[in-house]
């Protein structure tokens, strides 16, 4: 398959939210290896590039924006009761059997604004005049703001902002607009889809975490859990692995741990681990959900600013440490917005637990005057089990908590790429089969 985005873009200013649109678009596409092209307007191509307009992988394809030597200028015709402009037909023209050239070898063209825009209505024009000699052709018309009720009366040269193109899906960035988009184009609401915008949050944090990706997913996960710490049995990391079990055993949503962990004297790290990923799976957590950053090129311990970057994206934070004279990683955690679970027998992640209205359970640890080693009735896991409900309410509480686990979840690219954008490419190339 060969897309071809269609924008007609003069300039790539990044402060011009298409220009951030498209270059997400493109990103998805080719990271799905999917061929592109990109078609702007003649006057782009010596436009400063940043970000994935840089990829090799784009072939540029510019379009015609000048006729004898003589700029095409760009009239904007959001007002329909304008006449065109007297050199329109000609202009049209001459852009339609460069359309033609451009996308004769691609199967599949996305529009951006292209049929919505006052502006580009030389270009809807040119391209309703090119369609006919592109029959193998399908196309996906995206309108980026809020769509127009047609007027009451429209001049027969103005219609275009307000007819369907055949072979076409047309696609808006939330659900609610589209009655009003399907009244736009006069076409049944069958012919319309919701593609997001997306919001890549990887693409704001450290190169670390870029790399740590492309080992262990950081995305997707219902719930994500980032501990940092030295590998010791005094930090507990089997205590995390087995809550983090109880709470996919019980609640069947997906969890992912991510231990940035660097070797101690305590204990040989690979029996350690093994200890840790058996916890997890004894409560009902996957092997393939609990990941340690030294085994994913890491094993000095993962940087700082790392981890304070995974924090952005986890919202989830437990804290079972045996041991602890302050907690800084408690309040790293909470600084970006992670629900606490700490242990209530240490004194001093209850003293800060209690001002961040942390959710506490009980582990062994050492206490003031001496250590406390609990006593699970009928057993351990019973105990986590019997909390869920409670750290699952007052998760569900946290309306910024949420907030920031549907946007990582559902407006990041994979999502939007695998259930909004892929389906409605697959859907556009049926189109009168």
């Amino acid at each position: 398959m060969k897309v071809a985005l269609l924008t007609m873009f003069n300039g790539l200013n990044p402060t011009y939210s298409l220009v951030t649109v498209v270059a997400e678009q493109l990103e998805m596409l080719l990271e799905h290896q999917i061929s592109v092209k990109l078609l702007v307007s003649e006057n782009c191509l010596n436009a400063p590039r940043f970000g994935v307009y840089l990829d090799p992988r784009i072939e540029w394809v510019p379009i015609v924006n000048h006729i004898d030597d003589a700029p095409i200028i760009w009239h904007d015709y959001s007002t329909t009761t304008l006449p065109l402009h007297d050199s329109f037909s000609q202009e049209a023209s001459v852009i339609a059997q460069d359309f033609v050239r451009a996308l004769l070898d691609v199967d599949l063209c996305i529009l951006h604004d292209i049929l919505y825009q006052g502006w580009h209505y030389i270009h809807n024009i040119a391209l309703r005049l090119a369609e006919p000699k592109l029959p193998h052709l399908r196309f996906i018309a995206f309108t980026h703001s809020l769509p127009i009720v047609p007027p009451a009366e429209l001049a027969t040269c103005m219609k275009g902002r307000f007819m369907p193109m055949p072979r076409t899906l047309f696609a808006y960035p939330t659900y609610s607009g589209l009655p009003l988009l399907a009244q736009q184009y006069n076409l049944p609401e069958a012919y319309c889809r919701v593609v997001y915008n997306s919001l890549s949050p990887l693409s704001f944090l450290c190169s670390e975490v870029q790399q740590l990706h492309l080992a262990v997913p950081l995305l997707d996960a219902d719930f994500l859990i980032v501990y940092p710490g030295r590998l010791t049995p005094s930090k507990q990391f089997e205590k995390v692995a087995a809550l983090a079990g109880s709470i996919h055993k019980v609640t069947g949503q997906s969890v992912t741990i991510i231990f940035c962990d660097f070797n101690s004297l305590d204990i040989d790290p690979l029996t350690y681990k093994s200890q840790i990923i058996e916890s997890g799976i004894t409560c009902g957590l996957p092997e393939s959900s609990i990941h340690f950053t030294s085994d994913c090129g890491f094993p000095d311990g993962f940087p700082r600013q790392g981890v304070l970057d995974l924090f952005t994206l986890s919202n989830l934070f437990i804290c079972p440490s045996f041991s602890e004279s302050f907690g800084l990683t408690v309040l790293e955690a909470a600084s970006r917005g992670n629900f606490l679970i700490l242990n209530e027998n240490v004194p001093a992640l209850y003293e800060l637990g209690t001002k961040l209205h942390a959710y506490f359970m009980r582990w062994h640890a050492r206490g003031l005057e001496h250590d406390l080693f609990e006593q699970y009735t009928p057993c351990e896991s019973h105990y986590y089990e019997a909390h869920i409900p409670f750290i699952l309410e007052a998760f569900k509480q946290d309306t910024a908590l949420y907030a920031k686990t549907q946007v990582r979840l559902h407006y990041q690219p994979e999502w939007i790429w695998h259930h909004q954008l892929k389906p409605l490419l697959q859907s556009a190339l049926r189109l009168d089969k």
